[in-house]
């Protein structure tokens, strides 16, 4: 994963989208230019990765989001274990670099991560599609994760705390 000072792989990915939402950007140079202008460190090849797994969309006026209601359309695919391992992955990355702590309270979690990496980590969690998930809230340090009831609670918990758990190798890192 390369890092810049801005922290990771989501923090850039997040900053793509949040630029794309805005306007459309002509070429890869354009998007890198705005990127570097941000603070980001990016190479040609890590670029089209990214445009690749965010699905960008080149149009006319350049790289553009698809919008919401053609996704299905563009990106009709089926659903196969590759691609479901690949968000669990993509996951367990996120939480083994974000979760500072998981507290819950019934079907409410509150997941802590250092300033600035709550969005990133919650996009992280939607795309997954855990189950017993209704929905985030993202703060700047903070996500409030709602789930369907105190079990579906007590089972994210669990799913969220197991890639972040102490290896006994390396003692407690986190709690």
């Amino acid at each position: 994963m390369h890092r810049n000072r801005h922290g990771s792989t989501l923090h850039r990915r997040d900053a793509i989208l949040k630029l794309l939402r805005q306007r459309a950007v002509p070429s890869q140079g354009g998007l890198r230019a705005s990127l570097e202008a941000q603070g980001f460190q990016v190479t040609q090849p890590t670029l089209s990765r990214d445009i690749r797994e965010l699905r960008l969309v080149k149009g006319p006026a350049g790289y553009i989001l698809p919008p919401s209601d053609t996704l299905p359309v563009l990106f009709d695919r089926p659903v196969d274990e590759s691609a479901q391992k690949g968000k669990g992955e993509k996951l367990d990355r996120a939480l083994r670099e974000f979760v500072l702590s998981v507290e819950r309270v019934g079907a409410l979690l509150v997941v802590k991560t250092p300033p600035a990496a709550a969005h990133p980590l919650a996009r992280a969690i939607d795309e997954a599609s855990l189950p017993g998930s209704v929905g985030s809230l993202a703060g700047d340090d903070t996500i409030f994760l709602i789930a369907r009831n105190s079990k579906a609670g007590s089972s994210l918990q669990r799913r969220l705390l197991a890639p972040v758990k102490p290896h006994p190798r390396r003692g407690n890192r986190r709690h």
